[in-house]
C-alpha cells in the first residue's frame, strides 16, 4: 500500500486528500464526507482500511476549504449545499480520471450523511465514470433531482435505529432507477457506533464496491 497526497483543484477552491493505493487496485472508491465531517474521520477511515484490504484505492478528501469549514462550523450552511458538494465530488472524479494510476479504475462514490447526496449528484453528473454509489446512514433525499438520472447500482446502507433517516432513504429507493438495494443494520443507530455495526456496514460497502470492480458495465463504462 503506497498513499500521495491528493490537490483537486475545483473551479472555486483547492481541495486536498489523501490516496492510497494496493499493489494492484481493482478499483477506486472516493469519499464523500458530511455533516462537518472531514477526512480524518475515524468512521470513514475505517471503512476505508476494509476497501484497500480488498485491493480497492481509496480517496478521502475535504469538499470543504479550511476557511469554509470554519464558516460551516457557525452556520452549517456549507454541508447542506448540495449542489456546491456534488461540484466538487465531479472534480474529484475528472481528477482520479487523469491520475496514471487510477484512470482505468472502475470508480465508486461513498457518501455519508449529506456526503450521500453529493455522492449521487456526481454519479448522475459523470455515468461514463461512476460505476457504483454506496451511502451510510446518508440523505440521499437530499439529491433530489438527480435521483431518476444516477444509473449506478447504489447501496443504501442505515441503521434499523436511525427511523427517520431510514423512512428518507426509502422514499430516496422509491425515485431510483438504477439498480439500488436498501442494506439495514440491525441495532445501529446513526453513527453506527454499537458494537460491530459500523464492520457490518464496511463490509456491505466492500462486497458492493468488489462487485462494480468485477463487472464495472453495470455502472459506469470504463
Amino acid at each position: 500500500m503506497r498513499s500521495e497526497t491528493a490537490r483537486i483543484a475545483t473551479d472555486d477552491a483547492m481541495l486536498v486528500g489523501d490516496l492510497a493505493l494496493p499493489d494492484q487496485p481493482i478499483g477506486v472508491v472516493a469519499f464523500a464526507h458530511g455533516s462537518g465531517s472531514s477526512r480524518h474521520s475515524p468512521r470513514n477511515r475505517a471503512v476505508a482500511r476494509v476497501l484497500q484490504d480488498a485491493d480497492l484505492a481509496t480517496l478521502l478528501f475535504d469538499l470543504l476549504t479550511d476557511a469554509e469549514e470554519r464558516v460551516d462550523a457557525i452556520t452549517a450552511e456549507l454541508r447542506f449545499d448540495i449542489p456546491l458538494l456534488g461540484r466538487r465530488l465531479v472534480a474529484a472524479v475528472d481528477w482520479l480520471g487523469g491520475h496514471p494510476a487510477t484512470s482505468a479504475l472502475p470508480v465508486g462514490l461513498f457518501g455519508a450523511s449529506t456526503g450521500a447526496a453529493a455522492a449521487l449528484t456526481a454519479a448522475a453528473e459523470r455515468p461514463e465514470r461512476v460505476a457504483a454509489v454506496v451511502s451510510r446512514g446518508g440523505r440521499p433525499d437530499l439529491a433530489g433531482g438527480a435521483l431518476n438520472r444516477v444509473r449506478a447500482p447504489v447501496l443504501l446502507i442505515v441503521g434499523g435505529d436511525d427511523h427517520e433517516v431510514l423512512r428518507l432513504n426509502q422514499q430516496a429507493a422509491a425515485m431510483l432507477v438504477a439498480p439500488h438495494e436498501i442494506h439495514v443494520v440491525p441495532g445501529a443507530s446513526h453513527l453506527f457506533e454499537e458494537p460491530g455495526t459500523l464492520e457490518e456496514a464496511a463490509e456491505a460497502a466492500r462486497d458492493w464496491f468488489v462487485r462494480m470492480a468485477r463487472n464495472p458495465a453495470r455502472g459506469g463504462k470504463r
